[in-house]
Parts: structure tokens; C-alpha cells; sequence
């Protein structure tokens, strides 16, 4: 670690070697404000959050490189003053959230169709492996990438590859213009009329369909956002009243994330028909994604079953942990994949101490 030049990551790496020595697991988390992704956490708390702050910022080459205890909330002020933003929209599910779970979580937001998924901003990472080793893939520009990208296969992670210590991101300027519009449809009819939206050059950044209401929300260019809005019709939504929602669509504060009943996250081409499951259900990015709440898909396996049949998958985003180690989190995985996912597992954790079972029982 010679030549590291930071006391923080030096304890650290000291710390990572000891525990790989012993076959100590070690939970990594920031603020904790994702803890209920995945599986249960387990192992010694690895607190990251003091090592924070904005490392290098160029506004006019669109980049920022970030520590991963920097608080989310921070950095996107810091952006805002600039009038840039991260355009994946990512969720904090609370205060405290920090880069770090924002990258290891991989989630986006509402925008996450138009704009992309968190590892398509991803441009470079400094990582702490299961040895202890401090380790650097990709950079700071566009065009690095070179081989495998490294870096963006720390997106979702959940930290069971790495401690993810720096991470340098692609951000966007903020659009100029919004303006949501909402339809009164059902589902099957509002699928039609984002699949048909979704071909033609119209500023659509985001969508919302719950309980025959389809939100649909316009970015971009005053001129653009104001010839859309007058093609797609509807009904418009106040600025101050939009921002409540989308916010809450985000953050899953919308009613339809309230209460206790298990929240299923399933993944289908958004040309899927609809899908034939008990329980409400909430559609986002233009029909891709659709949530699904409900015991009884829970019982009977049919979540997963209807995701399979769309060409999809299905995810137990929020359940009580005994659902989860009944039917798991996550899609269960063909052998090749869960062969290339223990290979790198090994390569980068040996020892298996980063955050063990939180993805899959195995690794």
C-alpha cells in the first residue's frame, strides 16, 4: 500500500487484510438506508461514511469523482450550483444515503429509461478488495474503457465484490424545461400509449401508472417540452404538485409503497402485455418496470412465473427477511452465470468477507 497517501484507507486496508487472515465477514454500509435490499446483512459493521468529500469536479468536462461516505444529499447540491445533476435519478430512501450505497445499489429513479441505468454513468472506480489491495479501473473521461469495464460492474454490487472508495461520475446539465401531464387509462390502455409515445421523438423522462392515472412527465428544451405537451394532451399537473409526486415515486412515498404487504420489483420488455397478477400494481419507465404488491403472488410463486413468461424477471424488493430466505431476492441463476459470478467473487474477495449472502446464498 506504499505510496496510498491517505491514513483512512490505510486503517482500512490494514482492517481488510486482518479480517481476510481470519475469515472475519464484515457488512459494509454507509448510513444503512438501503439495509433492506437484498438479503439480510450480516457480518462486523464497516462503517464508510468517514471517508467523504468531493475529490475533483470539472463542470465543463461533466464529470465528478466523489468518496463513497460523501452524503448523496451534498453532492447533488454541489451539482445543482452548477446546474447539473445525476441524470439516473437515484433514490436515497433516506437522509443519510452516501455515494457509495448509490453505486453499490445500482437503482435508479424515474429517468432511469431516458437517461440510463447507474453503471452507464460510472466512468471509474477506486476500490479496496478482499485483500486489501487499493485497486483503480477506468478514469475520469467518456472514453477510457478499454477490456472489461471494471468499473461499472461495482453498479449493484451490493459490496460483495469491493469497498467501493472513490467512484467518478458522468453527470448532465438539468433541463431547462418540465412539465408533467396526467391521462385518466387503464393499464392496458396506457401501456399502448407509452409503447407508442416511446417510438417517436417526443422529450418523455418519465412515466407513472397507478389506479387507471398516467403520469407522464416532459424535459428538455422550453420549445420541445411545450410542443409535446400540446401532442400528448392531458390534463396538466402544477410544477410544485409534480415535484411532490415524482419525489415520491423516487423515494417510494407514494401511497402505493405504504404498509407492510410484500413489494415485488419485476423487469419486463415494455411492450410486455399486461400482467395477469394479483395485488396493485405500479408501472414506471414507459412499461419496463413494474411493481407489484400482494400476499398472495408471494404464496404461489406467480410473480416470478408471469416475469419469466414476459421475457423479464422478477425481484422481492421489500419483504419481511422470512420471504426472502423462502423464495430469495433475486432471480435464481443459470449455471453459467452463477459460474462467472463465483469466479469474480473469487478474484476480487477470496475470502469471501465482503458482505457474504447478500446477493445470492453462495457468495
Amino acid at each position: 500500500m506504499r505510496g496510498l497517501g491517505d491514513a483512512c484507507l490505510e486503517r482500512w486496508a490494514d482492517r481488510l487484510r486482518a479480517a481476510s487472515a481470519g475469515q472475519t465477514p464484515l457488512r459494509l454500509c454507509g448510513s444503512g438506508s438501503k439495509d433492506f435490499y437484498g438479503q439480510s446483512p450480516c457480518g462486523e459493521i464497516f462503517d464508510t461514511r468517514e471517508y467523504a468529500g468531493i475529490v475533483a469536479y470539472e463542470p465543463t468536462e461533466l464529470v465528478v469523482t466523489a468518496r463513497c461516505g460523501t452524503p448523496l444529499a451534498r453532492l447533488e447540491e454541489i451539482l445543482a450550483e452548477k446546474g447539473q445533476s445525476l441524470a439516473f435519478e437515484p433514490p436515497h430512501f433516506g437522509a443519510g444515503a452516501t455515494v457509495g450505497g448509490c453505486v453499490a445499489s445500482g437503482l435508479a429513479g424515474p429517468r432511469r429509461a431516458q437517461a440510463g441505468a447507474v453503471r452507464d454513468f460510472v466512468l471509474g472506480v477506486k476500490i479496496l478488495n478482499g485483500q486489501g489491495e487499493l485497486l483503480n479501473f477506468g478514469g475520469q473521461v467518456m472514453k477510457n474503457v478499454a477490456g472489461y469495464d471494471v468499473s461499472r460492474l461495482m453498479a449493484g454490487s451490493l459490496g460483495t465484490l469491493g469497498l467501493i472508495a472513490e467512484v467518478s461520475l458522468k453527470v448532465l446539465p438539468v433541463a431547462v424545461a418540465e412539465q408533467t401531464v396526467c391521462f385518466e387509462l387503464t393499464q392496458d390502455k396506457a401501456l399502448d400509449l407509452l409503447n407508442r409515445w416511446g417510438g417517436q421523438p417526443l422529450p418523455v423522462s418519465a412515466s407513472a401508472w397507478s389506479e387507471d392515472v398516467l403520469h407522464v412527465r416532459l424535459s428538455g428544451a422550453a420549445a420541445a417540452v411545450s410542443a409535446a405537451s400540446r401532442t400528448l394532451g392531458g390534463q396538466r399537473v402544477d410544477h410544485e404538485d409534480a415535484y411532490v409526486f415524482w419525489r415520491g415515486i423516487r423515494e417510494q412515498q407514494h401511497v402505493f409503497f405504504a404498509g407492510e404487504v410484500p413489494l415485488w420489483r419485476i423487469s419486463v420488455p415494455s411492450t410486455s402485455a399486461v400482467l395477469a397478477l394479483p395485488g396493485a400494481q405500479l408501472i414506471e419507465w414507459g412499461g419496463a418496470l413494474r411493481w407489484m404488491r400482494g400476499p398472495d403472488a408471494v404464496a404461489d410463486r406467480a410473480v416470478r412465473r408471469a416475469a419469466e413468461q414476459g421475457g423479464g424477471h422478477a425481484t422481492l424488493f421489500r419483504a419481511e427477511q422470512t420471504l426472502k430466505a423462502e423464495y430469495g431476492v433475486f432471480q435464481p441463476l443459470s449455471a453459467p452465470l452463477a459460474r462467472i459470478h463465483r469466479q469474480l467473487k473469487h478474484a476480487f474477495d477470496p475470502q469471501g468477507i465482503f458482505n457474504p449472502g447478500r446477493m445470492y446464498p453462495e457468495f
